[in-house]
């Protein structure tokens, strides 16, 4: 019985989806993984069913600059129904507690300071935290008593940005663990008529912002669409600083041995990632004047010019966000030497069938992608 081999091809880069609403993460992280017929994937960050917008999707080595995206800052749109409080904080969920009282627009405006900065929030029972192995939304669903402890989140702007008697608009630039269904729990809380999230969108994370988002329609409409929609693995770590390195570096960095960094270029302490001719090769930390390298990169570096290849063989990488065909020239001078004391060193050996010297076409491929 044959044993069945994987279609599924090495994708590398960022997709940033604009996650229509009604969609979980996981299922739309496995829809572009269809699309692209790509190995792996993961995103950068859970976005609600009930929330709209920005889920960045990293493919292949781009999941290894997955914790930088999410540790980068994101912003939210969001509308707020007044008089009434969920179990799950947004529409979705049981009603819990009612109130006829309204806020006006100076009440609301009055206590928008006390929810920026470094402050305490508990997060939503109906949440992905776990908690002694589970996920909090699972143990609710089953019926269990959730307490969830408070813990420190930065909220670095809260907005508002319209009202009327029953709703209120707001926009928020917050950082990693925010919830903005908590933020409308407590804001209604501390006015005394209570509140839930009935409209939610993702404007940014770290890096991606909506001018770069493409909607699912779009992606499975035309395959062309797809891949102009690729980003480079370089696309997640915009926010950090860049070290160019040449190739004998680079080679050092793979090997997981620090690089000595000279110069008044160098940057300050703190992650960065090395790159050589555009094409990652490693994240880490400058200490002490050098770049420990935490994480490599498996990418091939970009060859200027790859002659036509002569024997009808030829390979594509799909790496990048675009289709660049690796070619080679076998008929070359110096391999064609190469093939003949290959072939002349397997009739000695009485070999009588003048097989492709398979090891010069790899060598040769191997060497202009390196």
């Amino acid at each position: 019985m044959s044993q069945f081999r994987s279609t599924r091809v090495e994708v590398n880069g960022w997709v940033v989806l604009d996650k229509p609403i009604g969609m979980t993460s996981t299922h739309a992280v496995s829809r572009l993984k269809r699309i692209f017929n790509a190995k792996k994937a993961g995103h950068a960050g859970t976005l609600d069913p009930l929330a709209s917008g920005i889920l960045p999707i990293a493919f292949g080595e781009a999941t290894k600059t997955v914790p930088f995206v999410q540790d980068g800052e994101k912003a939210y749109r969001f509308k707020v129904r007044w008089g009434i409080e969920t179990d799950t904080d947004d529409a979705d969920g049981k009603v819990v507690h009612t109130s006829d009282a309204r806020p006006t627009a100076q009440e609301i405006a009055a206590l928008l300071p006390r929810f920026v900065g470094d402050i305490m929030q508990t997060p939503p029972v109906f949440s992905a935290i776990k908690i002694a192995g589970e996920r909090a939304y699972d143990l609710a669903r089953d019926g269990e008593t959730v307490v969830i402890e408070p813990r420190q989140v930065t909220i670095h702007s809260l907005d508002l940005i319209d009202t009327t008697p029953d709703t209120a608009i707001f926009s928020a630039a917050c950082g990693k663990g925010t919830y903005v269904r908590a933020i409308a729990r407590d804001l209604g809380r501390l006015l005394g008529c209570y509140g839930h999230v009935t409209a939610l969108r993702r404007t940014r994370v770290g890096p991606f912002t909506e001018l770069g988002a493409v909607p699912l329609a779009d992606l499975e409409a035309e395959g062309a669409v797809a891949v102009d929609a690729l980003l480079t693995v370089e696309a997640g770590l915009n926010e950090l600083p860049c070290v160019v390195v040449d190739r004998s570096s680079a080679a050092r960095l793979r090997r997981g041995q620090p690089l000595l960094l000279r110069g008044r270029d160098a940057p300050a302490e703190g992650f960065a990632y090395a790159a050589c001719g555009g094409v990652v090769v490693a994240t880490g930390i400058v200490e002490q004047g050098e770049l420990v390298p935490a994480r490599v990169f498996n990418l091939p570096f970009r060859s200027p010019r790859l002659p036509s290849l002569k024997l009808g063989l030829s390979s594509t990488a799909f790496h990048g966000g675009k289709h660049e065909a690796l070619h080679s020239d076998f008929h070359s001078c110096r391999f064609r030497r190469r093939a003949r004391r290959g072939l002349c060193r397997r009739r000695r050996r009485g070999c009588r069938s003048p097989a492709r010297p398979k090891w010069a076409w790899n060598r040769y491929v191997g060497a202009a992608l390196q």
